[in-house]
């Protein structure tokens, strides 16, 4: 777990320093005294304009893994759940119908939406259930998946509408799959019994990585105490955390529906979960190096429902429920559909809600501004006294 020692190179002789992004990252970390936060490296890997993983301009999601190294476009790097099965969005827009006539709300804001397919099937979807809503809103911080997303939705042109930011007062209901896990988060690496912030420096020594990891001794712990005197690596959420009250504080009065992989806090710091859950996406296949490669694959990790949960409370959200995908969908009326369509659609469908596919580690988690009330998706299975 203690990272490699490290050298001092002009990095711009190294041969990883090739690709702009790469290069760039480089010249970021000198500028800030040569150590950043893994939040900072993230955040520039995956949102620096035009190179980013996500503002780069490569397509990302589908079901085909990528068949070019660099730019991914004759395929993708990893599958949503709106790319697996139009019943996904579907079954969230009956969810989404509730929530508008609870909250009396005519709005719905999605945050990240990929190519536009979720955006296009809960449009569908609530026509075909005869609710009229004003705007669909989409908040997207990438210029190139702005773009699809326009060719996707360009039927719904009237309707759909795009924001790089929060306004400052909003209405509505809120959708979000797999955004929070795309948030930067921190390192904190407990080392011969004493806790470190693992960061990113340069590291020029032959290898084939321009980055490396270099710890600094930090009073930052995790929400939890770990355990066991064993070295440990896990990762704090400040940023999405600070997304939920940003949230809660902007959002004058509507619903929220976050769907993501992750656990509980006490499951999150479970002794045994020593090695973290940063984890990278590329072509279908998995790694756990997010130093290599920068700017060519995605890099996630797990949610802490828990402080989710308790940012968005003190805030002055309330939590409507918290249970897995395939409650939460079987809830929404998904059986009944799978039941209608054929069996292409069903196998895929199925995909959504087998405990060993998405359907246990997935969670929705669900949020009201105003007077608690029974959510659809949370009927059965609710898991709220978990968090």
């Amino acid at each position: 777990m203690t990272p490699p020692a490290r050298t001092s190179v002009d990095p711009a002789l190294h041969p990883a320093s090739a690709h702009p992004l790469a290069a760039q990252v480089a010249t970021h970390i000198h500028a800030a005294g040569g150590w950043v936060g893994f939040d900072d490296f993230m955040a520039q890997a995956l949102y620096t304009p035009g190179m980013g993983y996500y503002t780069g301009g490569a397509t990302v999601f589908g079901t085909l893994p990528s068949t070019s190294s660099v730019t991914g476009q004759s395929g993708s790097d990893f599958v949503t759940a709106p790319e697996m099965s139009p019943l996904f969005g579907q079954a969230l827009a009956c969810q989404v119908a509730q929530a508008l006539q609870a909250t009396g709300t005519d709005e719905v804001w999605e945050f990240g939406a990929g190519t536009g397919a979720l955006a296009l099937q809960i449009l569908e979807a609530l026509q075909a259930l005869g609710v009229a809503i004003k705007r669909y809103t989409i908040v997207d911080l990438s210029q190139p998946l702005m773009a699809r997303q326009k060719v996707t939705l360009q039927a719904h042109a009237d309707t759909v509408h795009w924001a790089s930011a929060l306004p400052a007062q909003m209405r509505g209901v809120v959708v979000g799959n797999e955004v929070l896990d795309a948030m930067p988060v921190k390192l904190l690496a407990r080392t011969g019994g004493a806790w470190h912030e693992r960061g990113v420096v340069l590291a020029v020594d032959g290898g084939d990585s321009l980055f490396a990891w270099e710890d600094r001794a930090t009073a930052l712990r995790p929400p939890l105490e770990v355990d066991g005197a064993h070295d440990y690596l896990t990762e704090i959420h400040p940023q999405g955390e600070a997304f939920m009250r940003t949230l809660a504080d902007r959002l004058q009065a509507g619903a929220a529906f976050l769907i993501d992989y992750g656990f509980p806090e006490a499951e999150y710091y479970h002794p045994q979960r020593h090695m973290g859950t940063v984890m990278c996406h590329r072509a279908h296949q998995a790694d756990t190096d997010p130093l290599g490669d920068v700017g060519l694959k995605d890099i996630s990790a797990h949610v802490n429902f828990t402080g989710i949960a308790v940012a968005a409370q003190d805030a002055g959200l309330e939590v409507l429920g918290y249970t897995n995908q395939a409650h939460f969908l079987i809830n929404c009326g998904l059986v009944d559909a799978m039941q209608q369509s054929d069996l292409p659609q069903r196998v895929a469908a199925q995909k959504l809600i087998l405990e060993h596919e998405m359907g246990e580690l997935f969670k929705v988690i669900g949020f009201t501004k105003g007077p608690v009330w029974d959510a659809l998706g949370f009927a059965r299975g609710d898991k709220t006294h978990r968090l």
